[in-house]
């Protein structure tokens, strides 16, 4: 198999890491210096697990990982090392996935609405496999791919998602037997049939209703004798632990849907995005400048009849850098101080700006907080969903780096999941699942011990 990440890559760490202690690390390096800019870390590892989790909640389900969603480089390989396959929306994410070695029929053109140059750039490079959901997509198809798998994308009721993306793509089930017929007068190879709940869903039976609507397409399909052999269930699995809902509650329903609608002989892929990557990236800002917003207390109470202050704290990362997600994914960024405070410590009402001359660059108000000084940190979790994907460089501020870790037991796993969950060879002993995280069933463990080298 192609290797397309090494150890070189990521900074290995033992078991029982956490982020906080690489983080811990590099703002320890960075009191030496007076280079304190912003930075990630990113937990492989995280993604590691994410990705046995999904297979296990999920047996039936190939994921294809929506690149929009956190596009950074390492993320897009170690899932590419795992046999992951790619959502792409453009030119640019197809050229990057490629470019790391990944194979044509690994990806799928998820875009309904596409540039007529980027089509023509999708059949150059051997992508075949594309969304659509309307007339003119399909004329456009037929003369710029006739080589094309196309996957009709229908719109769902995504009432209860964050972010809703019906309002923009898929085709109501009325439309979709027009479609269908207009496809086969065209010679356009229609294969499958796709949908989006929305991101950030909060009601698991939207599923349910989905692959059912998707049955439907499917018997219409055959009617005009197309052959329907991919189900794509997209993506809105929630990738924090503190979500309203957890993923194997969605599992449990997806399954037996799939199972009523589907038993055998059709394809089915995902669209996983935050999934992935939320829970795994931490981001750590400095404290570039602050500023005392002082009014006299007219409470006779106050102690020694001291002003009331609020404080204003400017840090060196913002909404049009890594919290856009404040925008962009309706995120409420929570910060962690670095420094533990002493509980005698006074509160007082807190901001928190980015380093932009933009009045927008606000990351959160109404915090109550101890006085912190030019040069501590701040820290935030819970930040790798459609933080990285959307930075700009904005008024001249450079997108914040990411450093990547990587357990040894994740590596392992990594490893094993290349050779197709075999059996490890002699010379390696399998923990049990008692002993580390790294199980994908109750039979196989994927945290191997190699004596000699003392791995785990």
């Amino acid at each position: 198999m192609t290797t397309y990440i090494q150890e070189s890559d990521f900074t290995m760490v033992e078991e029982g890491f956490v982020a906080r202690d690489l983080m811990e690390e590099i703002i320890n390096e960075f009191s030496q210096t007076d280079d304190r800019d912003a930075f990630f870390v990113a937990d492989l590892g995280d993604v590691v697990k994410k990705h046995i989790r999904f297979l296990k909640a999920l047996p039936r389900v190939k994921p294809f990982y929506a690149v929009k969603c956190n596009s950074s480089r390492g993320i897009v390989q170690i899932l590419a090392e795992m046999g992951a396959g790619f959502d792409c929306a453009s030119k640019a994410e197809i050229e990057l996935v490629q470019g790391i070695g990944v194979n044509a029929d690994h990806i799928i053109y998820a875009n309904p609405c596409k540039q007529i140059s980027q089509i023509k750039y999708a059949a150059r490079n051997g992508v075949q496999m594309m969304t659509f959901d309307n007339e003119v997509e399909l004329s456009k198809v037929s003369r710029n791919h006739p080589n094309a798998k196309m996957v009709l994308r229908v719109a769902t009721d995504d009432s209860k998602s964050s972010g809703r993306l019906s309002v923009k793509f898929g085709a109501p089930l009325k439309a979709c037997r027009r479609l269908l017929e207009m496809a086969k007068n065209l010679n356009v190879e229609v294969i499958g049939v796709s949908f989006h709940v929305g991101s950030g869903c909060r009601d698991p039976q939207a599923y349910a209703q989905s692959i059912a609507d998707a049955r439907l397409v499917f018997e219409m399909a055959t009617e005009f004798g197309h052959s329907m052999t991919l189900l794509d269930i997209g993506g809105g699995f929630p990738g924090t632990e503190d979500a309203k809902i957890r993923f194997e509650e969605i599992a449990d329903v997806i399954n037996p849907a799939l199972d009523r609608y589907f038993p055998q002989g059709v394809d089915i892929i995902a669209e996983p995005g935050r999934y992935y990557v939320a829970s795994a990236f931490s981001l750590a800002v400095n404290i570039i400048a602050k500023k005392e917003v002082s009014s006299e207390s007219t409470d006779s109470d106050d102690e020694e009849g001291c002003p009331n202050k609020s404080i204003m704290y400017y840090v060196n990362d913002g909404v049009y850098g890594s919290f856009n997600c404040i925008f962009f994914d309706h995120a409420h960024p929570k910060p962690i101080l670095h420094k533990k405070p002493s509980p005698e410590q006074p509160l007082y009402k807190s901001s928190l700006w980015g380093p932009t001359c933009d009045g927008l660059d606000r990351i959160a108000e109404q915090l109550d907080l101890p006085e912190l000084y030019v040069g501590d940190w701040l820290l935030f979790n819970n930040m790798g969903a459609y933080t990285v994907a959307a930075s700009s460089t904005f008024n001249g501020f450079q997108q914040t780096r990411i450093n990547y870790a990587m357990p040894r037991g994740a590596w392992a796993a990594v490893q094993l999941l290349q050779r197709g969950f075999q059996q490890p060879e002699e010379k390696e002993t399998v923990c049990t699942p008692m002993t580390c995280g790294w199980e994908i069933s109750d039979s196989l463990c994927f945290a191997p011990t190699f004596a000699s080298t003392g791995i785990i």
